[in-house]
């Protein structure tokens, strides 16, 4: 890691989709440098095996983020037992280039799994976060070409699956932002930070590729020739989540070569991401899909 990550002795922090990739580095650092880490996984057996190459302070529970009750009970166990949290890093994604898929509340699958299950879990936990936390929710550059379609958000016409990828994306970074702005009108101190990691080796990347032709999937691994490291790709949404002076709303990103890798700086929003009425617009649906309403 090429940035320095302050002491996080006695705080508590919760990592989506901590057994691999991007989350288990994020859940590495911050164990290592003194957090208590708790590894917020799908798969029980791969976030033990996860704790036990990162060691330190962790502890694993189950959360499936493409079922609403499994946050509700992931969340309402995890604030009994963790009643102030410090850090909030939803990082765990999806990405299925396959046929249409949908989750246990019968949305589509990388929407349902990457932003709405997201945006359950933060309002879920949102009392239980300390005055001063920080969200941090991972975009990605796939979120400047995509298009909120609210007369079809889940994609269920024409469905192209990398299409549907990019929108959950652009939903995700979307909440992010309207969460910050919410935030300020309510005089909170909570942070909402954003964070995308570039073109980044993760184990995501194959299973991308998994269904497409024989000519795309060698042109794909190719692709792997300009892409970061893990750890690299990591560092964006580290210091989103860390780094002093961070304010409310930031998105933080690598900086070269058009924002697919390098030096960690500020990234650009794309102009739908930014827009104040599709930030509204999409709250009032994610609202209406999950059931659950913000305090703010």
């Amino acid at each position: 890691m090429t940035y320095e990550i302050p002491d996080q002795h006695g705080r508590v922090a919760v990592v989506t989709g901590a057994n691999s990739g991007l989350g288990r580095v994020t859940a590495t650092e911050l164990a290592r440098h003194g957090a208590h880490v708790v590894l917020a996984v799908r798969n029980l057996a791969a976030g033990a095996e996860a704790a036990r190459a990162i060691g330190g302070d962790v502890e694993v529970r189950e959360l499936d983020l493409a079922s609403l009750d499994s946050v509700r009970d992931f969340a309402t166990k995890l604030a009994v037992d963790h009643p102030v949290i410090d850090l909030l890093v939803n990082n765990a994604g999806l990405v299925l280039l396959g046929p249409r898929r949908t989750t246990a509340d019968g949305f589509e699958m990388q929407l349902g799994t990457n932003m709405l299950g997201h945006f359950a879990l933060t309002g879920r936990l949102l009392g239980a976060l300390a005055p001063t936390a920080r969200v941090v929710s991972l975009s990605s550059i796939t979120h400047k070409s995509a298009h909120l379609d609210f007369d079809d958000l889940m994609y269920e016409r024409d469905y192209r699956a990398s299409a549907a990828y990019g929108r959950s994306k652009l939903a995700t970074t979307v909440f992010g932002v309207e969460l910050d702005r919410r935030l300020r009108a309510a005089g909170s101190a909570v942070l909402s930070v954003l964070a995308h990691p570039g073109l980044t080796r993760t184990n995501l990347t194959p299973r991308a590729w998994e269904h497409r032709p024989r000519i795309g999937r060698l042109a794909a691994w190719a692709g792997l020739l300009v892409t970061q490291s893990v750890e690299r790709g990591t560092e964006p949404q580290l210091r989103a989540a860390t780094a002093p002076g961070v304010r409310g709303g930031q998105f933080f990103g690598p900086t070269g070569l058009g924002e697919t890798r390098g030096r960690v700086g500020e990234a650009r929003l794309s102009r739908e991401a930014a827009d104040p009425a599709v930030g509204r617009r999409l709250w009032a649906a994610a609202e209406d899909l999950t059931g659950v309403r913000y305090a703010l």
